[in-house]
């Protein structure tokens, strides 16, 4: 059995098409098609893809095809009969695992010291307005649709 195989085991225990298991997993229908064909075979990033997509399954099953499909007793009963991935509500999180000790000293209090009055520094700010000289007029040019131009100077 190869590896094309393995992976429509996986369709065919999910109940999905080829364009929808595709679109699960995060590649191209193309990219799933050529390989159910057997044209191309999938690359390690394909077979990453199907494992993290579908966690249930064993990995070295779906590479090698040695072992069981589900990836060990326990994940085959959190594995529903419409063949969802059901997690237990039990189940450790490894990030926040209850093994992990925490430091004391990250949740000591820190009292607050006493309120004091500081007397705050006088920002003194000065405004300066400059005047600029008017400005005036000294042409105006209008242009024509026929390349041409009329200069306006006033009098003086």
């Amino acid at each position: 059995m190869e590896i094309k195989d393995r992976i429509r085991m996986i369709m065919e225990r999910e109940k999905v098409p080829p364009r929808v298991f595709a679109e699960t997993i995060g590649v191209q229908q193309s990219t799933l098609s050529h390989i159910l064909n057997d044209r191309n075979k999938p690359s390690l990033e394909v077979v990453m893809k199907v494992h993290q997509t579908y966690s249930y399954v064993n990995l070295e099953w779906l590479l090698y095809g040695k072992g069981e499909m589900l990836a060990s007793a326990e994940s085959a009963s959190l594995v529903s009969s419409n063949g969802d991935y059901q997690p237990s509500l039990f189940d450790e999180n490894p990030v926040n695992s209850t093994k992990e000790t925490i430091g004391l000293e990250n949740r000591k209090e820190i009292a607050l010291r006493g309120t004091e009055n500081v007397a705050k520094e006088v920002v003194k700010q000065e405004i300066r307005y400059i005047e600029k000289p008017v400005r005036k007029i000294t042409e105006i040019r209008i242009f024509f649709d026929d390349n041409t131009y009329e200069t306006f100077r006033p009098e003086k």
